[in-house]
Order: structure tokens, then sequence, then C-alpha cells
């Protein structure tokens, strides 16, 4: 009777040209696991979901998936919200990728609209560079090296649908 100890011995002696396992393989993923993937990756937290869910109607949330300030929750409840480095600016992001009058949100209504100021890096919608984009409900914005997701209020979100 071979103990565990000696058979993980005789498992570190084998030689990778002796292993059979020592073969290279190339794995393709289907578009679909990759948007599984991509969907765990953006997982909403408990306490996210609950501020979601409370959000007023003409309202909307911003939580940073990546950058310095990762978790971080912005209300977005005025007509106006400037973004950028400036210390004046109602979403503050302190990083030289970000310039200090970067981006405006603008809401109409119960849309929402994400506008570049001319900045040195540019705005992100989805992964593309942008002047200015309508958002929709878990897009993500960039701004310098932060990665935002937005988040309408689910009021509003559920009275279009009834519309």
């Amino acid at each position: 009777m071979v103990d565990s100890h000696e058979q993980n011995e005789r498992d570190r002696r084998v030689t990778p040209e002796k292993s059979p396992e020592n073969t290279d393989t190339t794995l393709t993923f289907s578009q679909e696991f990759a948007s599984q993937l991509a969907a765990m990756e953006s997982s909403v937290s408990v306490e996210e979901q609950e501020a979601i869910s409370a959000l007023p109607s003409g309202s909307a949330l911003l939580v940073v998936r990546r950058g310095p300030n990762t978790g971080a929750r912005f209300l977005l409840d005025a007509d106006v919200t400037t973004v950028g480095r400036h210390p004046d600016a109602d979403i503050f992001l302190d990083d030289v990728t970000v310039s200090r009058r970067h981006a405006e949100f603008l809401r109409h209504g119960r849309a929402f609209e994400v506008k570049d100021l001319g900045s040195l890096n540019g705005t992100y919608f989805d992964g593309t560079r942008i002047d200015s984009a309508l958002l929709s409900d878990g897009a993500e914005v960039q701004v310098g090296k932060f990665r935002l997701t937005f988040y309408a209020s689910r009021r509003d979100l559920s009275q279009l649908a009834s519309e």
C-alpha cells in the first residue's frame, strides 16, 4: 500500500518529456461563454442592487468597476453632473489620466447622456471613443483609467417597458 506522501513524491519525479499531459492545446470559447464571463466580472453586489432598486425616477447611479476608486458610487440626480480632476467637479476623479474638466452627464427627463468636454484621453462608451452618447442601463463609461457602469432608475425602466 502506497501512502499519499510517497505518491506525491513519485508524481513530482515524472519529467515533462515522459508526461502524457505535456501537449500544447488551443482552446476556443463560444460567444455565449464570453458573455457569461463578462457578466460575472460586472456582477452587482447586494448593497449595489439595493441602491439601484431605491433610485427615484429621473436619477441614475454610476459604479466604479475599475480604477483607483473601485466600488465607489455616484448618484446622477441633476440636469448636469460634471466629471473631472478639478476639485470642484461633481464627480472628482483624482488621477492624471482624467482631465480637469473631462466629461458631463446630462439628464434629459428620464434619459441620460454622457458628453466628452474635449478631454485629452477621451471618454469611452462601451469601448468606443465618443463625443456624446445616450446611455443605456448597464453601459460602461470610461473616463481616464476609471471604468464606470451606468444603472438607470428601475422605476423609469419599468415605465419605459410598459409604454
